[in-house]
């Protein structure tokens, strides 16, 4: 039996392309990976064996399919463009244990799809390159489903892994960074050169591990009421939390209550959102719950 070149290869993604007159679809983000050693990177921080399960999201042609069809029990990849299918079928058909879905998975039921292609994995990670114009919303759709996912492990752009893993203080640190870190730990596995593309992108890239939490690290009353002040917080950066928050919760009314709320919480009215860290978020939305604010 003769071994098949990866995918993966310039050579053969080019061949694979222009055998089945595949041509990119800007609107849909794709930009298909080249590189064995970024996809080992990728696969690798996932920590897969052949007991779980891996979820991906826009396969592509198949080279990070086909890499985590070699080292999981099971794989279901969601691809929206139907013009791969053909292709997916042909690169996939060595692995039975391969699913390829057909849709967007911003509409699928995420619930239903785990219960029919993970029932019995030891643990199931999401591992993706995912589109950039897309990036937040799926990823925020994967961590708020409450999915029993171990790690999500993402090629986005760059900018965005740093705001999601960036630290109180700082200055890419925002209500994206307190969202993702609420449901999960960040870690930045690798950044990643556009070179390794086709076609090349024209912003730097990352791999970013979002190990999922099983509890959030802090303790709030109301989820929902908690990201609404978070965001009320951050709505002008360079004003003080004391004048966003007036904004949204006090207008036409002085200053005085909301300071003593602030006070209450332990928390200088002088100071800018990005100084706040999650139990500072945590007790600030408490507070303000517990005064009637909602």
């Amino acid at each position: 039996m003769t071994m098949r070149e990866d995918v993966s290869t310039p050579r053969r993604t080019k061949e694979i392309i222009q055998r089945h007159g595949f041509s990119f679809k800007k609107s849909l983000g794709q930009n298909f990976l080249i590189d064995q050693n970024i996809l080992g990177k990728i696969v690798g921080a996932a920590g897969l064996d052949e007991s779980k399960g891996a979820l991906e999201i826009g396969p592509g042609i198949g080279a990070l399919t086909e890499k985590l069809a070699q080292t999981a029990g099971r794989v279901a990849a969601v691809e929206i463009d139907q013009r791969l299918l053909p292709i997916l079928k042909e690169v996939l058909e060595p692995y039975p244990h391969v699913h390829v879905i057909q849709g967007d998975v911003l509409k699928l039921d995420l619930q239903e799809l785990f219960a029919n292609e993970f029932s019995g994995c030891n643990g199931v990670s999401v591992v993706a390159n995912l589109p950039y114009y897309v990036t937040t919303p799926i990823l925020m759709n994967l961590l708020e489903a409450g999915l029993p996912l171990e790690n999500i492990v993402v090629m986005i752009q760059k900018e965005v892994a740093e705001r999601m893993a960036a630290s109180p203080g700082s200055k890419a640190f925002g209500s994206l960074s307190i969202a993702v870190q609420y449901y999960s730990e960040p870690e930045l596995v690798c950044t990643v050169p556009h070179t390794v593309f086709i076609p090349q992108p024209n912003v730097e890239s990352a791999v970013i591990r979002l190990k999922v939490r099983s509890t959030p690290p802090v303790s709030v009353e109301d989820e929902a009421f908690f990201f609404e002040v978070v965001q009320a917080s951050f709505a002008q950066r360079r004003k003080t939390i004391s004048n966003n928050l007036k904004s949204r919760f006090f207008p036409g009314e002085g200053r005085e209550r909301l300071e003593s709320l602030l006070g209450e919480a332990g928390i200088e009215p002088s100071r800018r959102a990005e100084t706040l860290d999650l139990q500072e978020f945590a007790n600030l939305s408490n507070t303000l719950l517990a005064a009637g604010l909602k």
